[in-house]
């Protein structure tokens, strides 16, 4: 079928034995720390799927600074957010914890009054007890109220969006919805313009697609320049692209350069802005002293058709968390001399790993609150054998749909949106979702990424095994479909 050859792609190069020869390199690791404070800078784009970075498998369109990063470092190839949807996903990657444990289950629109917990400790908090200057340009989507913005939450500097680019008083296309309107846009009316922020304060509004398009470059040209004036001190960057999600712009640098339309042309600026950010590194003597992370919040919207992009050959994507292409994503890291140059590694890890091990790296202590993350750092250096985290929870809003152990996969009966089979919508308008059905189900992902064989009835020892995983899961986190509440939930941010 179409999607073997991107299997065998990827089973072909994975793995982690090519990397036992760097045996020295946990003591380079700590001879760095010890003598200066690494940098750190997380790159994080919106919604692009695990096909949509060339080195993998990317068609229609090229991502040259990425594949060189690629070359340069580590390609990830088992890689999970906590939910496929803006809001939780963020919560994960800035606090180490899988979204129910901070209370955050869906995006947070204009109109609400919640946010990240301000008792939560994020990775700009962590750090910053170890002199770190920490800056965000772009979206941040963790709450646009004053207690919740990031210089509230251990930033030293802000610019970008507080929350989605679709969530302004437009329809699909940026036009204006006084005079009618497509029916799924039914809820932006009444909302405000997007407000462009820096620090606490709204500096312009962003009102059509013009503006949007300049949104890539502004967020670069900030980052660039926080690196500049950050040189001399040890720095955590954070990137999150408002791109691609839609409605998806794009500057005249990229418009019509891709064979992919417009989405194509966005991720192709993307990787002109990474591209820019490794410039700037080496152009100040950061390069070797930099771990550089490039991953996105969640899988593609698949039923905005060319407008979204591919989990090929991941099954299904954004808004559906059971399946691998709801939260399997593209993940690169870069560090010259630490990370083993043209590596992949296939073991299973996640965005909320990222804080406990930027801590290792620094030196830092971690969030006196309980975190889900592990420390990957073994799988940076290349150790053999190294499988620091073996078991993932698959958590949809409050409802735990399925639980990994290894390879291995069990999914419980639960409804979703399902985009696959459904005709897609077109020039950036929605197509319909489906609610649908998952069965009870087990998978073996090593051998069946595409998650089309059911082997529940052949290995009734591992279903017991990943059961009894599940109930520690819900002891903790709980789960909406068993009416439980988990002990080690927090309660969101409110005013």
């Amino acid at each position: 079928m179409m999607y073997s050859s991107r299997r065998n792609f990827l089973k072909s190069a994975g793995g982690l034995a090519a990397l036992t020869a760097f045996s020295g390199l946990a003591d380079s690791l700590s001879a760095a720390k010890s003598q200066k404070l690494p940098n750190f800078v997380v790159i994080f784009t919106d919604d692009q799927g695990y096909e949509d970075v060339g080195c993998f498998g990317a068609e229609g369109f090229e991502t040259p600074n990425l594949d060189k990063m690629a070359a340069e470092g580590m390609r990830f190839t088992d890689f999970h957010v906590s939910q496929s949807v803006c809001s939780p996903s963020r919560a994960a990657l800035m606090t180490g914890c899988y979204h129910p444990r901070v209370g955050i289950y869906k995006a947070f629109f204009p109109h609400v009054n919640r946010g990240l917990n301000p008792k939560e400790e994020t990775i700009a908090e962590v750090l910053k007890p170890r002199g770190y200057r920490c800056g965000i340009f772009g979206k941040w989507h963790l709450g646009h109220r004053y207690p919740f913005l990031p210089l509230q939450q251990g930033f030293d500097e802000y610019f970008g969006l507080p929350y989605s680019n679709d969530m302004w008083p437009r329809d699909f296309d940026g036009t204006s919805l006084k005079d009618g309107f497509h029916p799924k846009a039914r809820w932006r009316i009444g909302i405000p313009d997007l407000p462009l922020m820096k620090g606490n304060t709204i500096i312009d509004r962003i009102r059509t697609m013009e503006d949007q398009s300049k949104l890539t470059t502004m967020y670069t040209e900030r980052a660039v320049d926080f690196i500049e004036r950050n040189k001399s001190e040890p720095f955590f960057l954070y990137l999150p692209h408002s791109m691609p999600h839609v409605p998806l712009a794009v500057s005249d640098k990229f418009r019509g350069k891709s064979r992919k339309g417009i989405y194509g042309d966005v991720i192709m600026e993307i990787d002109w802005s990474a591209g820019e950010i490794f410039k700037a590194l080496k152009r100040n003597g950061l390069d070797e002293n930099t771990l550089v992370i490039f991953t996105s919040d969640n899988g593609p919207w698949l039923n905005y058709g060319k407008h979204g992009g591919s989990a090929d050959p991941l099954r299904e994507g954004k808004g559906s968390n059971c399946w691998e292409g709801g939260n399997r994503v593209p993940c690169i890291m870069r560090w010259p001399g630490k990370i083993p140059a043209s590596s992949v590694c296939d073991k299973l890890a996640g965005a909320i790993d990222i804080l406990p091990t930027f801590a290792t790296l620094s030196g830092a202590s971690l969030p006196k609150k309980k975190i889900d993350g592990v420390d990957i750092t073994a799988l940076l250096e290349g150790r053999e054998n190294a499988e620091p985290r073996k078991d993932y929870f698959y958590y949809y809003e409050k409802e735990l749909d399925a639980v990994r152990r290894g390879p291995w996969k069990l999914v419980f009966p639960h409804k979703y949106r399902g985009c696959e089979g459904v005709e897609p919508g077109k020039n950036g308008f929605p197509g319909p979702r489906e609610l649908r059905k998952a069965e009870k189900g087990l998978y073996n992902l090593n051998e069946d990424i595409e998650e089309e064989k059911n082997v529940i009835n052949e290995h009734p020892e591992i279903v017991k095994e990943l059961e009894k995983l599940a109930e520690s899961a819900r002891e903790e986190l709980g789960d909406s479909l068993h009416n439980i509440r988990g002990k080690g939930q927090r309660p969101v941010g409110r005013i």
